[in-house]
């Protein structure tokens, strides 16, 4: 049993799919299936219910997942340890977040400070950072929903108003503010279930027992404001999207709504060892609390 067989287990149990921890592992499908059958009769156990190139993590691989994520774990802190106990000037973080732009003006400063530091970038939703986290693939995430699970830390970053955002030859756009109700049946530009908008979007409407028409929806906040200025629908936009207004103009309300409003926080685990780089990055993050992080 080495550590190449157990990372190997690792991205098995994770995707439960062959040819997905194939691509992950950059190594042939064969490579893989071989590498988990001799694991398991290193084991003397099956560690996976079989069906095709789809596996499914049974109890005992479920037990064996475990210890190896702690193992593996603990070696990769130790690596990081030792990196920085050799006063290393390069390190590398990995970030999380729903929307990439959230990270823009953070990320500029961090940049300035910690020239030498590579910084690797996912766009993920809620669901997908929870994993992330689990399976130490990112060091935060900037999450603008809950996070669940154990050994999670969250620091709120910042709260912000939630506005609505139509074309400016719609008929609500002489309005200061507009009840959730009033907006019934009109087609809303949202993001797909899973990313923050649309969870608000869909609780302000359950709250008045309604649900929202849905005229478009995609994974890029960003889009929204071109969208709606097209005349294409209407929808929600955080505050700190001000800026986008100015190239794609719309017309912006007040939603008489409790709680219409985002939180921005930095989600880490509290389990595992943080790096000098890591630590650098959360400092400031925590320096620029209350301040949009696209703002540089």
């Amino acid at each position: 049993m080495d550590l190449l067989s157990l990372r190997c287990f690792q991205a098995v149990a994770r995707h439960e799919h062959i040819s997905r921890a194939a691509v992950e592992l950059r190594v042939a499908q064969p490579s893989v299936s071989r590498t988990i059958a001799r694991l398991e009769a290193e084991l003397g156990v099956r560690l996976f219910d079989r069906n095709g190139r789809q596996v499914r993590l049974n109890q005992y691989g479920a037990a064996f997942l475990r210890r190896v994520d702690r193992a593996l774990g603990e070696l990769d802190d130790a690596r990081r340890e030792l990196a920085d106990a050799a006063g290393l000037d390069h390190g590398t973080i990995a970030l999380a977040s729903e929307t990439l732009l959230s990270l823009t003006g953070l990320l500029a400063e961090y940049r300035r400070r910690h020239p030498g530091v590579r910084v690797r970038l996912f766009q993920s939703t809620a669901e997908a950072m929870g994993r992330q986290l689990r399976a130490r693939e990112v060091d935060f995430c900037l999450a603008s929903q809950p996070l669940t699970g154990s050994s999670l830390d969250s620091v709120e970053l910042l709260r912000e108003e939630v506005l609505l955002a139509v074309p400016l030859g719609h008929p609500l756009a002489g309005r200061e503010s507009v009840g959730v109700r009033e907006l019934a049946g009109e087609p809303f530009i949202a993001t797909r279930p899973g990313h923050w908008q649309r969870a608000l979007l869909d609780r302000l409407f359950a709250a008045e027992g309604l649900a929202p028409t849905i005229g478009c929806e995609g994974d890029e906040p960003g889009a929204a404001p071109v969208l709606i200025s097209a005349g294409l629908g209407i929808g929600l936009l955080p505050a700190m999207s001000r800026g986008a207004v100015s190239r794609a103009p719309v017309a912006l309300l007040r939603l008489d709504a409790p709680h219409c409003d985002r939180t921005l926080s930095l989600v880490r685990r509290d389990d595992i060892y943080l790096s000098e780089a890591a630590r650098h990055f959360q400092s400031l993050a925590i320096e620029r609390k209350g301040r949009p992080p696209a703002e540089p």
